[in-house]
């Protein structure tokens, strides 16, 4: 608890220190972190290969290791996400809705940080540095704690941070990875309103829901990635077999990976067949409804709860529906509100899909693994939320501000 107390009182003094700071100090932080890493990229591998020898002897999963991985391409997509975020506008100041009123006074909102943001995540070393580029980047403080079978990774790239702090000026005590493996320092975390302002866990379901459940300050979350890809009749059925395959077999490890296919009856026997080909030739286990038992001989039937569930491995549900209306109301019962998409060249359907379906991102013909920050253009992104108030979707730089009303007058007084 008195570890936890004083991050949280440097971090309260920090935010300050942040929020006042110009955009050219944050982005020379963002350029001196960036380079700090590129130099370092032989200690970030070596911190990392501890951990994942850890992680096998500890038994994790081949999705586990693959989403704690520090891989070269890795390294330079932190990088990257680093210098999208220097290059994006800084929200900070920004004056918006600026009106007169009959009295003479001006009326308008302008955009502030949050103050300091508590991260919790699992397994992946990359959200230390995008959790680090946003909150510096729309002048928020952070503490970050990482899971445990990620310590030495997270400690490595802590330490090319606090270089880009100090080289650009700002304080150590902006971004603060938790340096303790002990589960209780969570509960301390989320248990400090005095020092922290929000909270955001990116992990599996049963950390966000123990966040959730216990936090005594408000949480940016999304529970599950229950995410769909309808084929309609009139889709092209090779944007189709594209987009379905890349929505599941792009990396199975992640929250927008497609985990129920769903596809219109007319077109279900043109393309279910090609499409289980490419996923056994992937490895995927099908386990579908008896329509697409019917047409796919290998395919496992389907329980209730596989409707339900996000795999986060090479397993897929499968159902073969009348139409658009069957589509959207399965989505509607069995979706998690994260991300779904249909394929297909009507226009009118497309529009239909994208104003019912009541999820954070909906696509036309786009796989649903862009459901990113990074790929809408963010720079990277905090986590995605699956509320309604304040946040939705991929949370990158405005998600991290608030809005105050600011009042311009001429010496009004109210009669």
């Amino acid at each position: 608890m008195s570890y936890m107390r004083d991050l949280g009182r440097q971090a309260r003094q920090a935010a300050r220190v942040v929020a006042a700071a110009g955009s050219r100090e944050k982005d020379a932080a963002l350029a001196a972190i960036a380079a700090t890493l590129d130099a370092q990229r032989e200690g970030l591998a070596a911190a990392n290969a501890r951990d994942l020898a850890a992680g096998r002897d500890n038994g994790l999963d081949a999705a586990q290791l693959d989403r704690l991985a520090l891989t070269p391409a890795r390294i330079d997509a932190m990088i990257e996400g680093l210098r999208q975020v220097l290059a994006l506008a800084d929200p900070v100041g920004e004056i918006t809705g600026l009106s007169y009123r009959p009295s003479g006074i001006q009326v308008g909102r302008m955009r502030v940080p949050l103050g300091v943001i508590g991260i919790i995540y699992e397994s992946r070393p990359n959200v230390t540095v995008d959790a680090a580029s946003l909150c510096l980047k729309s002048g928020n403080a952070c503490i970050l704690r990482g899971g445990s079978e990620s310590f030495h990774s997270n400690g490595a790239i802590a330490a090319c941070i606090q270089r880009g702090l100090a080289a650009a000026g700002l304080p150590a005590a902006a971004v603060q990875v938790v340096a303790t493996p002990d589960r209780a320092a969570v509960g301390e975390l989320i248990a400090m309103p005095e020092f922290v302002d929000v909270v955001v866990p990116r992990g599996g379901k049963s950390l966000i829901e123990r966040i959730s459940a216990e936090a005594r300050v408000p949480v940016i979350k999304h529970l599950d990635g229950v995410c769909h890809v309808y084929v309609d009749d009139r889709a092209d059925l090779d944007k189709a077999f594209a987009i379905a395959l890349n929505a599941k077999t792009h990396r199975y490890g992640v929250c927008n990976a497609m985990e129920t296919l769903l596809v219109a009856e007319p077109v279900a026997a043109a393309l279910l067949p090609r499409l289980a080909a490419a996923y056994a030739d992937a490895g995927v286990e099908l386990r579908g409804c008896e329509r697409t038992r019917a047409l796919v001989a290998e395919c496992r039937p389907a329980s209730e709860d596989d409707w339900y569930a996000e795999y986060l491995a090479p397993i897929l549900a499968v159902r073969v529906v009348p139409g658009l209306d069957a589509a959207i109301d399965h989505i509607g019962r069995y979706g998690s509100a994260h991300t779904d998409a249909i394929v297909t060249e009507d226009y009118s359907r497309a529009r239909r899909f994208l104003r019912e379906v009541d999820s954070s991102s909906v696509m036309v013909n786009a796989s649903t693994r862009f459901a990113d920050g990074f790929e809408y253009g963010l720079g990277a992104e905090i986590g995605i939320s699956t509320d309604k108030l304040h946040a939705r979707g991929p949370v990158g730089l405005e998600g991290l501000t608030s809005q105050k009303f600011v009042v311009l007058g001429d010496g009004q007084v109210r009669g």
